[in-house]
């Protein structure tokens, strides 16, 4: 049966809570019978926690400093804006588990595991340790959230050009190391014009994002969809040949064009043109999508709501 003890810590409020002097020496007796190796582990994340800002290097410092204390087997972290766990060592049957704020902000929380339960010493110094994990983590969470909003389209929510430059480059290397195709959607919304003209630029965003859920729809979760600007888009399709690029395509034409999107309750028909691509030996990131973005324009002259492959 497992066993979890709970805890939220309040950095604020522990603190004051700890002010007295009564507190403070009987909660350093309790850490003392830790020994020297206490203040050592304490001193050394105080300094190695400022080394990066990257939450799970930083956890991953953290949980080794514990490890070297204390007989811990398994940490996992978990936050709202992230839809999976982060997990360090394995999970045991004995869990302890905090719920980290400060000034109001959720920091997280962190549980740890071990085969045998805590003793109240033990979780005394797991405590106060979190103390030297408080102001790394922030800092490694507000890097995260702006790196994400730079790379991130505001409006759809895709990644944007910037993050399509990054990723693109770097997968074209490991198409290239692993001998895997990788294949290039360039799409466009058909008439959009006509919707910002007759509807306004209001609608004419909610028809983008209804485009680029539509899309996101038909993708598996290791694709990755880049709102390039306007109207046009680019999807990265890894370790994906030219005929299974097809299908993808196809499956997104018709997914676009059977959507059910409606402005004040008036359906609006919408359909995409697309242009497929496929890595050669001597592209780089730019040529792959030039090819995309023509073959995108083929399928326009040729009457739009239609996927054009390169021959």
């Amino acid at each position: 049966m497992m066993h979890v003890q709970g805890n939220t810590i309040d950095f604020d409020t522990a603190r004051a809570k700890l002010g007295t002097a009564e507190t403070t020496a009987s909660a350093r007796r309790k850490i003392a019978k830790l020994g020297e190796q206490f203040d050592k582990v304490q001193l050394q994340l105080l300094h190695s926690l400022q080394t990066s800002l990257d939450v799970e290097q930083v956890l991953g410092l953290f949980f080794n400093g514990v490890q070297q204390l204390l007989q811990v087997d398994g940490l996992e972290y978990r936050h709202n804006a992230e839809p999976s766990a982060c997990q360090l060592g394995q999970p045991a049957m004995h869990r302890c588990s905090y719920r980290i704020s400060h000034a109001r902000s959720y920091l997280g929380e962190l549980q740890f595991s071990r085969q045998q339960r805590f003793g109240e010493n033990e979780l005394l110094a797991i405590e106060t340790l979190l103390g030297t994990l408080l102001y790394p983590l922030r800092n490694a969470l507000m890097y995260r959230d702006a790196l994400r909003d730079a790379l991130n389209d505001s409006l759809t929510g895709t990644s944007n050009r910037l993050a399509l430059n990054q990723n693109l480059e770097r997968d074209i290397r490991q198409s290239q190391r692993s001998q895997q195709p990788l294949s290039l959607l360039v799409l466009d919304i058909d008439h959009f014009k006509q919707v910002n003209d007759r509807y306004g630029h209001a609608y004419g965003d909610a028809a983008l994002k209804a485009v680029a859920n539509c899309i996101t729809d038909s993708l598996r979760s290791v694709d990755g969809l880049y709102r390039l600007g306007g109207e046009e888009f680019v999807v990265l399709l890894n370790s994906t040949s030219l005929d299974a690029a097809r299908m993808v395509a196809e499956r997104i034409r018709k997914s676009v064009e059977n959507m059910q999107f409606e402005l004040d309750s008036q359906p609006i028909p919408l359909t995409v043109s697309l242009g497929l691509a496929t890595l050669h030996a001597d592209d780089n990131a730019s040529s792959l999508i030039n090819r995309g973005d023509h073959l995108m324009y083929d399928a326009k002259r040729l009457g739009r709501n239609r996927v054009c492959v390169e021959s």
